[in-house]
């Protein structure tokens, strides 16, 4: 019979959002996010990244979404979420990890092992046990409606007025 990890979800720009989810705890960091991104409809297409973290929330070790080959050795470098299992990094109740689904805006789930306990019989997993509020959107709100980071950049440049002294075309 195999083991099921609870987990609750947080997210720190919303005191009410909570969700609550039961996953196998042989399940690939890479699958679990795949799971989290449909339960908040949100895209998978985008560059993510898990931290596990201490109790104060400090980000420890990095697991990325695609492999970003940083050196010889996996020390060297963040480890890739579908090589790396839930059990092979949380152990004990109150261990926690941040899903990280913005990297540039630098926001984040918080998530954390709240307990564990035998499969059900009859019962599919993984599952949402428990939903409160909507999930943030998924991009950032300054670059939400088709306003990139890109573009604020080159409002700014466009905003310089240069001199005239200077003369690019001169022989």
């Amino acid at each position: 019979m195999s083991m099921i990890f609870h987990f609750r979800m947080l997210y720190d720009e919303d005191d009410y959002f909570l969700r609550e989810y039961e996953v196998p705890y042989d399940m690939t960091l890479s699958d679990f996010r795949e799971f989290i991104d449909r339960d908040v409809h949100y895209r998978s297409d985008s560059v993510t990244s898990f931290f596990t973290a201490d109790s104060q929330w400090n980000k420890l070790e990095e697991f990325t979404s695609v492999d970003m080959d940083m050196g010889e050795t996996e020390a060297e470098g963040p480890r890739v979420m579908s090589d790396t299992l839930l059990s092979q990094i949380l152990h004990n109740n109150r261990d926690r990890l941040i899903y990280c689904f913005d990297l540039f805006g630098d926001r984040a789930f918080y998530l954390e092992l709240t307990g564990a306990k035998k499969t059900e019989a009859g019962v599919e997993y993984p599952r949402t046990v428990a939903t409160q509020n909507d999930a943030p959107d998924q991009d950032h709100p300054e670059n939400a409606e088709g306003h990139s980071m890109f573009d604020e950049a080159m409002d700014e440049f466009s905003d310089f007025n240069g001199t005239d002294t200077y003369n690019d075309y001169d022989d």
